[in-house]
């Protein structure tokens, strides 16, 4: 942490030239104070990144002043020293919330190192707890969008489950946003606090979401190196969220059902029970009734996983949330992309309203941010929707151009070259925005450079 500033409290004159002079050379600001009171003094009219402080002093002892700091700067942290080494003074400090604690003599070498360590840590401490808030604030309730009748009554659902440590089953077609309701019952819970983890059972081979979920231990199989700590414990007191539970191997559901039952679990290749208080939220957008006829899902599962059913309604069922989505959007992706887009030409607005949506509210946004990046004027028109009756063909501005009597292989290659000129030629985007996959992108540049239409470095890069 460059220009830190450092208060040293030591009643010892040459301890306090020492570290004055050792960490003002390591680039730090340093202030000293000669003992414990003075030092509270500096505290309490000033704000430390770090508190370094003797624990034996005249008057108020390091201990006492560390008590104070907390309760006058919450945010400091302070390092203890002390010639008087023991375990029980190095517990007690650290129980009393020092970051570390250093005994006496030490090198300028090993003094720098405790204090990057403690201004590291702090500086992570404060990024967590603004990406915490951040986080709680994306997610409240107030926060999501949709006031339609059924969108209301799942917010209602989610403010009473919330509080419950109950299970939750997510349903609904991809893209309707079950991921942002398990997020918004977390945040919304006691656990807020506490990590929110997620894994995708269907992206995972079986052997491989086992020791995700439950980690393993070094040399349980061929390439485990090392220990590793699986999601269920990673989000103990905290919501694991397991994305498309309909996809998980019938012999791994059985495994989870006995974490559900017993909370607790082995690592792959261990013996020892590990006990976890984790609460599940489960996603899918598969019949599971129907996989269980069919033998391919555990009934018992099922009731475990499903004590709190959500049903998400496709966006087609609700059109009426389509207006404020298509504002909430607008102005996310006109704020990304430096533009000025106001709004929706009213002819855009009414297309918009009675397409389908089979991709439901992610079909949503990706379509209005490629007709923001593709928009060249202040409004948006229908021209800029693909869909099946329609072709993208903006007229103003620095939009696309299409001459007159051309190929369709041709429009598509114009839409391409100016959708990855927006993009800053970064061809993940570019893809995400036509919808269509990298490699087909890639693909369309070696065609086009066969052709002698575009430079080899746009291939290769």
């Amino acid at each position: 942490m460059a220009h830190a500033q450092i208060l040293v409290i030591d009643d010892e004159p040459l301890m306090r030239d020492f570290l004055e002079e050792t960490l003002t050379r390591a680039g730090y600001e340093v202030v000293t104070s000669p003992d414990g009171t003075t030092g509270l003094s500096e505290v309490r009219n000033n704000a430390y990144d770090l508190v370094i402080t003797d624990m034996k002093m005249p008057g108020l002892d390091g201990l006492a002043l560390l008590d104070q700091t907390h309760k006058l700067q919450p945010d400091t942290s302070v390092i203890l020293m002390t010639a008087y080494a023991s375990v029980e003074t190095a517990v007690q400090a650290l129980k009393a919330g020092a970051v570390d604690y250093i005994m006496k003599p030490f090198t300028p070498e090993e003094i720098e190192h405790v204090v990057r360590k403690a201004l590291y840590e702090r500086r992570l401490e404060n990024e967590n707890r603004y990406l915490r808030s951040e986080i709680e604030r994306d997610f409240n309730l107030q926060e999501m969008v949709g006031s339609s009748p059924a969108m209301m009554a799942i917010y209602e659902q989610i403010k009473k489950i919330s509080q419950s440590k109950a299970s939750v089953l997510i349903r609904g077609e991809s893209g309707t946003g079950k991921e942002l309701i398990a997020r918004a019952i977390h945040y919304g819970s006691p656990r807020r606090d506490k990590p929110f983890i997620k894994i995708n059972c269907a992206a995972l081979a079986p052997t491989l979401l086992e020791s995700e979920l439950f980690g393993h231990e070094k040399g349980a199989f061929t390439h485990a190196i090392n220990k590793k700590i699986g999601r269920f414990e990673l989000a103990d007191e905290g919501t694991l969220l397991l994305d498309e539970i309909g996809e998980m191997d019938p012999g791994l559901q059985s495994k989870l059902l006995r974490v559900l039952q017993e909370k607790e679990f082995e690592r792959v290749g261990g013996a020892k029970p590990i006990r976890v208080n984790t609460r599940i939220i489960s996603t899918t957008n598969r019949d599971l009734e129907r996989a269980i006829e069919e033998g391919r899902f555990r009934e018992d599962l099922y009731f475990r996983l499903n004590v709190i059913p959500i049903k998400i309604p496709p966006l087609r069922e609700r059109k009426e949330d389509i207006p404020a989505l298509v504002q909430h959007f607008l102005k996310k992706y006109t704020v990304e992309n430096n533009k000025s887009i106001g709004r929706l030409h009213p002819e855009a607005l009414k297309l918009l309203m009675g397409h389908s949506w089979p991709g439901n509210v992610r079909e949503l946004e990706n379509c209005i941010e490629r007709a923001v990046v593709l928009c060249g004027d202040d409004v948006i028109t229908h021209d800029y929707f693909a869909f099946p009756s329609h072709r993208v063909r903006p007229s103003s501005g620095d939009g696309i151009y299409l001459p007159e009597n051309i190929t369709v292989g041709e429009a598509e290659r114009i839409l391409i070259l100016h959708t990855l000129k927006k993009c800053n030629n970064n061809k993940t985007r570019t893809a995400e925005i036509l919808d269509i996959s990298v490699r087909t992108l890639r693909n369309k540049f070696k065609e086009y450079r066969t052709q002698g239409l575009v430079e080899e470095s746009l291939v290769d890069r």
